[in-house]
């Protein structure tokens, strides 16, 4: 789909400079500076095979920012969306294990999860991871991806995760807690990027939390009871790491999607690889837990 060119927006307050911002492996991101003030501009179309429909990403970003989470959305038209800039640096991994970093994170991911829902407005979606991952291993298989032959294994594995993980809570997830989508402007955290925003277990942004920042096996234990506010049972740790599993496998079968669909450059390749290998071996660990 063809969109307006951002630099037409009528928005602007005299000539604008633009500057790509480096990092995104979904959206096209831009520093945008007026004659007053500067942006964030986002440029992205509605993308089915993720998931990512435009509408439910700007409702998300609304109602993160009346949550205090997120910065404000200035204006949104046509696959464009021009965001308040925030001076600040994204987190690293080394970032977000930190250990006077984690609980800061942890506490926006909560109120992410419980605040967001009360500022919503229109119809919101279900982030169901598997079936992502079922709808991911039909298009990888209708598409004849080189991973072809690993894809009933992993839609099995699938199976018996979804079983595992349950019985399930219900909360808003933000369903793609990467460190780069947490920003730190030396006084406090922003959340940002819901392009998966979406009804979900809260276990899925926990397994994401862990397994995308490389979390050790005692701060996930830590983040589970400060979570929940419980003693950690074999129950919910079982629950977790099954979640945890489901949440490496949609990362990985993201990546194989995204090899023979994005026009972004960026390895996917590489990812695919990396998620893979991490997803074996939390899936080890499941299976020996």
């Amino acid at each position: 789909m063809s969109h307006p060119d951002f630099r037409d927006l009528a928005i602007w307050q005299g000539d604008i400079t633009a500057t790509p911002l480096t990092g995104g492996i979904t959206n096209v991101n831009y520093l945008v500076e007026d004659q007053t003030r500067k942006y964030v501009v986002r440029v992205g179309d509605d993308i089915p095979l993720h998931q990512v429909m435009r509408f439910n990403e700007l409702a998300a970003a609304r109602a993160a920012h009346a949550a205090s989470l997120s910065p404000a959305v200035i204006h949104a038209e046509g696959g464009i969306t021009v965001l308040d800039y925030i001076d600040s640096h994204t987190l690293t991994e080394e970032d977000v294990r930190a250990p006077d970093m984690l609980p800061r994170v942890l506490e926006l991911v909560k109120k992410c999860h419980h605040e967001v829902p009360k500022h919503l407005r229109g119809p919101s979606l279900v982030f169901w991871v598997f079936h992502v991952i079922r709808d991911y291993g039909a298009t990888l298989l209708e598409r004849g991806s080189s991973h072809a032959a690993l894809i009933p294994e992993l839609i099995d594995i699938a199976g018996v995760l979804e079983q595992a993980a349950g019985p399930y809570d219900i909360v808003f997830g933000h369903n793609d807690l990467l460190c780069g989508n947490f920003l730190d402007d030396g006084s406090r955290l922003w959340l940002i990027d819901f392009d998966y925003a979406g009804f979900n277990s809260p276990l899925f942004d926990l397994g994401g939390l862990a397994s995308n920042n490389g979390l050790s096996e005692a701060q996930e234990d830590w983040m589970l009871e400060e979570y929940f506010q419980t003693p950690l049972t074999d129950d919910l740790r079982h629950r977790y790491s099954a979640m945890k599993c489901a949440s490496l496998l949609r990362e990985t079968m993201w990546s194989m999607v995204s090899e023979i669909t994005s026009e972004i450059d960026f390895d996917y390749a590489a990812y695919t690889a990396e998620n893979l290998a991490r997803f074996r071996a939390a899936h080890d660990t499941f299976k020996h837990s």
